[in-house]
């Protein structure tokens, strides 16, 4: 048996993910073991790297090796965790070390002290098409079989609050039982509230001229995302105002959109597309639009701030409808 240490990180700290990916390195590094005399999971304000490094150097009782697991990682600086750094050129053969990120940015030293030692996990959800790869490994990784269409509705409706999916699986296996087939049916009354969904939703919504749909991801961004209303007026700021930059301008390619409004080349051909088909004059309305609903927002109107922001986004879908 040798030391081991794992780093868990994650770009978005989603405490769900984080923990679901703790629970499974955990399983492996207990080998077997009984996790009430092997496990030691350390956390608080008050904890120290001194107390880490003291934990790591406890010899196992009753149990093969012992596991340590060190929760909000970030908080400790470069200076504060060099007992720790120490310890990992010469670890405890019995002690599996497992870090975990959040409580602030990761001590680079760390991450780099654990790579020449251990393994870094990354526990951050992919975006895009890479999302719905992850649900479906997560989904597969969980022993529920959901049929296609139910994987479907699934990702629908968490859209971004994935979070929220290890422990639904972990629901419909304990109502199905793990081996059983689920479809859509089943599936529904597990769902409750749907998840926020990605600011790209509702522009490409918009841009369809779908105003339904537009404004159900308006909904569900300002709802299950909480997100704020100006921070949806900003999303649509940045979009329009791209539109605006490209009017006119002498832009060859998609290539050449992405560098002059600064985006990557597939949103950029978007925005590019959507420009060219409702026209000069559609993006000056839209920009006019905009600027009117950041006034009632502000208290021109007496309106409530999900009114202002539903009336735009209709405006705004109406006009890409009539210039289809």
């Amino acid at each position: 048996m040798s030391a081991e240490v794992v780093l868990i990180t994650s770009k978005d700290d989603d405490p769900t993910i984080l923990a679901d990916a703790v629970r499974g390195e955990v399983d492996g590094l207990l080998e077997g073991d009984d996790r009430a005399l092997a496990l030691e999971d350390l956390g608080g304000e008050d904890l120290t790297v001194g107390a880490i490094v003291d934990a790591c150097q406890t010899p196992p009782f009753l149990s093969q090796r012992r596991v340590i697991v060190v929760r909000d990682a970030g908080r400790f600086s470069g200076e504060d965790l060099q007992p720790l750094l120490d310890y990992l050129e010469v670890p405890l053969p019995t002690t599996a070390l497992l870090l975990v990120g959040g409580g602030g940015k990761l001590s680079t030293k760390l991450v780099n002290a654990v790579k020449r030692h251990g393994r870094v996990v990354d526990a951050t959800v992919p975006t895009g098409k890479g999302r719905t790869g992850w649900v479906t490994g997560q989904v597969k990784d969980s022993g529920v079989q959901l049929d296609s269409a139910a994987t479907k509705r699934l990702q629908e409706h968490l859209g971004e609050d994935v979070g929220r999916l290890p422990r639904l699986l972990d629901a419909l296996a304990a109502s199905y039982g793990p081996a059983s087939r689920v479809g859509v049916d089943e599936l529904e009354p597990f769902l409750g509230e749907a998840g926020g969904v990605a600011p790209w939703d509702l522009t490409d919504a918009i841009d369809r001229g779908d105003t339904a749909g537009s404004l159900l991801a308006l909904r569900r961004m300002m709802s299950a995302g909480e997100r704020h209303a100006l921070a949806v007026l900003g999303t649509l700021h940045r979009h329009y105002g791209a539109m605006l930059r490209l009017d006119g301008a002498a832009v060859g390619s998609d290539d050449d959109a992405a560098a002059l409004v600064g985006m990557a080349p597939f949103p950029a051909s978007k925005v590019r597309k959507t420009g060219r088909r409702i026209g000069s004059a559609g993006v000056a309305r839209a920009v006019t639009l905009l600027a009117d609903a950041d006034l009632d927002l502000r208290g021109l109107k007496d309106w409530p701030d999900g009114l202002v922001m539903e009336v735009l986004v209709a405006r705004l879908s109406r006009l890409s409808r009539v210039h289809q």
